[in-house]
């Protein structure tokens, strides 16, 4: 269940999974709730003595197991501020981040955690970790995590219940660390870059890609008078587009009434290319720039989510949940 720094895998597998499960439940009319779970400098507190071990369980010959210790050892860091250097401060933990070997180191590291939760459903991002179920699978992943010498950050670790189409429970059950204090419920919380609510409307979601790319375009209309037709072309498709495409596959499940309010500053982007009349059309701006609406620019990664699934280019907690329909009897089409 590890999605990052993984070919094929990336943070909308991660919420396609993560929200399929909740849907799931959802549809059984059960109630479903999420443990977010957060941890401080997660890259900074790996103890190499572990990770040497884990590298040992998998296997790892004697040879690499040298190369990875020599590795670790005699790392110094410093900081540089206005031209003075500090002196260097000797490093005996943590992966070195920005580095190719760091992030798989990582997930060596931390990829047993998934077992302490024992039959709940967990889906790991790096140390973002998402756990839908309560209290006791929660104290199993803090002793995981007090194992590997990893602290829980319990300021960003939240819990929220989502009850899409049930009445909120009059009282919710606390959910506590291993130190006593309780986690707090909250409405709304940011994982991997997609705004969840409670309700799973994607309202918080659209409305902070309203906000972003309405301070980006009007950024641009400020400044049109220095750029060509392609320069206007070329820094929307690079700076707008890309903020409306992500996790779009997500959030569309969003109703049409919060959806419509993106394809207002889509049509924005375009009118600032084209310099077209605000009663122009938005079929007619579509046809000026050659671009598809967004519902269709949605239904399009959608269908390549499908796609791939088909071919086996995406995860496996993803492809399991695809079946091929069989036709009762023969047919030309069931081929």
């Amino acid at each position: 269940m590890q999605s990052g720094f993984r070919a094929g895998h990336g943070c909308t597998s991660a919420m396609l999974k993560v929200l399929n499960d909740i849907l799931t439940a959802i549809d059984k009319k059960h109630y479903c709730a999420a443990v977010f779970i957060d941890l401080a400098k997660a890259f900074d507190s790996v103890n190499h003595h572990i990770l040497i071990g884990r590298l040992d369980s998998l296997g790892f010959s004697n040879d690499c197991l040298a190369w990875f210790t020599n590795y670790f050892s005699d790392r110094v860091q410093c900081v540089k501020s206005e031209g003075l250097l500090s002196g260097p401060l000797a490093v005996s933990m943590g992966v070195p981040q920005g580095s190719i070997l760091g992030p798989t180191l990582f997930s060596v590291y931390i990829n047993e955690v998934a077992l302490a939760a024992g039959e709940s459903l967990i889906h790991l991002y790096a140390d973002d970790t998402v756990l839908t179920t309560l209290q006791a699978s929660f104290n199993a992943i803090q002793l995981s995590f007090r194992g590997l010498q990893l602290l829980l950050n319990t300021s960003k670790t939240k819990c929220m219940l989502f009850n899409r189409s049930l009445p909120a429970p009059t009282r919710l059950s606390n959910i506590t660390t291993l130190y006593g204090s309780d986690l707090e419920y909250v409405d709304n919380y940011k994982y991997l870059g997609v705004w969840l609510d409670c309700k799973l409307s994607f309202q918080t979601h659209i409305k902070h890609l309203q906000s972003k790319v309405k301070s980006r375009i009007g950024f641009l209309f400020r400044n049109k008078a220095s750029f060509t037709h392609a320069a206007k072309h070329t820094l929307v498709k690079l700076t707008i587009l890309p903020i409306l495409d992500f996790g779009d596959v997500i959030y569309k499940i969003a109703s049409n009434t919060l959806l419509n309010k993106l394809d207002a500053v889509y049509h924005s982007a375009i009118r600032f290319i084209t310099k077209a009349p605000y009663t122009t059309h938005h079929c007619d701006l579509y046809a000026l720039v050659g671009w598809p609406s967004l519902h269709t620019r949605r239904q399009t990664h959608w269908l390549h989510v499908i796609y791939k699934t088909l071919l086996g280019k995406v995860p496996p907690y993803l492809s399991s949940l695809v079946t091929i329909a069989s036709p009762n009897c023969s047919t030309r089409s069931s081929r």
